[in-house]
Order: structure tokens, then C-alpha cells, then sequence
């Protein structure tokens, strides 16, 4: 049987999708917000919908880099300024 090798990403790091795991997704830039022994969860950012959720296997993408902004979540408000 197959074992992905687990690669050494970390939360907030960006890494793209490869077409050959996911035409409808390739070259798409990830977010990862969690990592697990399959892959890593997170979130590709689609302007005016929203976030598309993804499950991402070690084989299905390579590493571009850490994230230099890393927007809040959608549960997350505004901070609080006092006025």
C-alpha cells in the first residue's frame, strides 16, 4: 500500500494546488490552517464568495512559501477600537 510522505509544512503556510491532483483547483493557492497525517486542511480565498474549505493530500501540492497576511476567520470580528 501507498504512504504519503508527510512533508514539513506548517500552519499558515501557502501551498498550491497541483493540477494533477485537482483540475477544478489547479494552480489554486492554499492557506493551510491545519495539518494532519493524510495532508493538511485549509482554505482557498475566492473574492466576493468567500472561502472554498479543502482537504489537501502531501502528494496533491508543493510548498510556495509562509503567508505574509493571513486573513481572520469568518467567525473571528473586528477588534474593538473604544469608539
Amino acid at each position: 500500500m501507498f504512504e504519503p510522505t508527510m512533508k514539513n509544512w506548517q500552519v499558515n503556510d501557502v501551498v498550491q494546488i497541483d493540477p494533477a491532483h485537482d483540475e477544478k483547483f489547479a494552480g489554486c493557492f492554499l492557506l493551510v490552517t491545519e495539518l494532519a497525517g493524510w495532508g493538511v486542511q485549509g482554505f482557498v480565498q475566492i473574492p466576493g464568495s468567500g472561502r472554498a474549505h479543502y482537504r489537501l493530500p502531501w502528494e496533491g501540492g508543493e510548498l510556495v512559501g509562509k503567508a505574509a497576511f493571513v486573513p481572520r476567520s469568518e467567525t473571528e470580528q473586528e477588534p474593538d477600537d473604544g469608539n
